[in-house]
């Protein structure tokens, strides 16, 4: 402390002698020091701010580069190598998963060749994937998603460089993430409202920015409370569509998608009335005044688009929802009709409906032959950024 005190005063007489100095100089003089000082100070403050990063990280491509394929898929009970404790309601995930490596890999081996097959052979560019336990559950799969494509000698570019996501605890811990090869603004990854599982991502090619809110809402299940979960799909609907207006507010053209496991279907109140997406395009116009969002999955027929299987039916409980911004030509938009539900391989063979070849409970002793892959098909759609 007393060195410091020293310091200090020697400072202020040195100081003090330099004001001194410069009171006697002549006026001219007194003019080319401050010049001088001004300029040295904002060639400091320019060489400050070179080495600072500032503005967004882009990606530049061109015609022919600049189309995606977009895929959202409830991946059931992704839980990494690690015995991390959980409650009694993910332990009989956690543990199984920890410590049989044979059943792990060929879990995330199945997940993998799926999401793989898509695409001509190299998957979708970006995945949002729910119902993963943790950051290292989503590194797994992404090392899975990068030898699967090395071994079907996919060009290195088409190897996933990115991972996204926020850990929480909601109950249980099947949070959402985003795997990508296109280039994610990682400083701007962040969760809505906590423990709600809503995490907001942002895409930047050609500095265009596209933001996405993966999420996974409250189950039909029936709740602690006795209620089947709608308060809670509200609650989801109501805080996405806040975001929305929000960034709507600021600029009526931006880019936004909303993807999920809504555990509901395309004309439930929560999704229509809370979320504010609607299957009808004309409807969806740029607006500062309460704007729509379109449900690509809206009108679409369960035993066609169908994303899961309950309730001795197939039910649309998966959605892609857009704002008005993606349905221009300007930043990023969306191709409308190619929205879709993949089944490819991922039902039973000689199956005769429409239902997912589930993996099975990890405690149950079933053959490995009969272990399929998850409860929920993927959809996917194919996205679009303006070319330099």
């Amino acid at each position: 402390m007393a060195r410091s005190r020293t310091k200090s005063v020697a400072n202020q007489k040195t100081l003090a002698a330099a004001l001194a100095v410069f009171v006697k100089l002549p006026t001219p003089v007194k003019i080319g020091v401050v010049v001088l000082a001004l300029i040295g100070g904002g060639m400091f403050l320019f060489m400050q701010k070179k080495d600072t990063p500032t503005g967004k990280p882009t990606t530049t491509v061109t015609t022919g580069e600049n189309e995606f394929l977009f895929c959202f898929w409830n991946v059931e009970n992704l839980f990494d190598d690690k015995d991390d404790k959980r409650r009694e309601v993910d332990e009989e995930y956690d543990n199984p998963f920890a410590e049989n490596k044979e059943l792990r890999e060929l879990k995330y081996s199945h997940i993998a060749s799926a999401l793989v097959g898509m695409n001509g052979g190299k998957g979708p560019d970006v995945i949002a994937c729910a119902e993963v336990e943790s950051v290292r559950a989503a590194d797994l799969l992404k090392e899975a998603l990068n030898a699967r494509l090395k071994e079907t000698k996919q060009d290195d570019k088409c190897q996933y460089s990115q991972v996204v996501m926020q850990p929480i605890d909601g109950g249980r811990h099947i949070a959402t993430c985003v795997i990508s090869r296109v280039n994610v603004d990682v400083r701007s990854v962040k969760l809505l409202k906590k423990p709600l599982r809503i995490l907001e991502t942002h895409l930047y090619v050609n500095q265009k920015d596209l933001c996405i809110i993966s999420s996974h809402w409250t189950s039909q299940l029936k709740q602690k409370d006795g209620s089947d979960g709608d308060a809670g799909r509200d609650k989801y609907a109501i805080t996405i569509y806040e975001r929305f207006r929000e960034l709507n507010t600021k600029d009526t053209a931006t880019d936004f998608l909303v993807c999920g496991d809504f555990n509901d279907t395309p004309d439930s109140e929560p999704i229509v009335k809370g979320l504010g997406a609607i299957g009808d395009a004309t409807k969806v116009k740029p607006t500062a005044d309460e704007p729509f969002l379109l449900n690509l999955m809206n009108g679409k027929d369960p035993t066609k688009y169908g994303t899961l299987y309950y309730g001795g039916k197939p039910l649309i409980y998966d959605h892609i929802c857009v704002s008005p911004g993606m349905l221009d030509e300007k930043g990023w938009s969306v191709d409308v009709k190619s929205v879709g539900t993949y089944t490819d391989g991922l039902m039973r063979k000689g199956a005769t409906r429409r239902e997912p070849w589930r993996f099975g409970d990890p405690g149950k002793d079933i053959k490995d032959a009969d272990r399929g892959y998850a409860d929920h098909f993927p959809v996917t759609v194919k996205l679009k950024v303006e070319a330099k």
